[in-house]
């Protein structure tokens, strides 16, 4: 099975984590595998903008965003050109690993 490292790095201070995610996989699925606090008020079906995350290496490695998914970027925190949601990035194929920078979660989403 093809995998790839995603980084995690967090705008709250935390330390950096690194866990490995299969061909398949989205990054928010990979974050609450390991424990990593990441909001997703929908579920993870692209029906809200609480498991927005800043992609800041390997954004080709995802497919691209869809009319949806943009449209609930824009409700999102301090959305910028690197924003994605978690639940919509799923890893492809063997590829370069990814860097994920995940905004603070102290925050009520929509």
């Amino acid at each position: 099975m093809n995998t790839i490292n995603i980084t995690f790095q967090f705008q709250d201070g935390q330390p950096a984590q690194t866990h490995v995610a299969a061909q398949g996989e989205s990054v928010l699925d990979v974050a609450l595998n390991n424990d990593i606090q990441l909001q997703h008020n929908c579920g993870g079906v692209c029906g809200c903008s609480t498991c927005h995350v800043y992609v800041l290496q390997g954004e080709d490695e995802l497919p691209e965003i869809s009319d949806k998914e943009e449209d609930f970027i824009d409700r999102a925190v301090n959305p910028r050109i690197n924003s994605r949601l978690a639940c919509q990035c799923v890893v492809q194929a063997e590829g370069n690993d990814l860097v994920i920078l995940i905004p603070p979660q102290d925050f009520l989403g929509h």
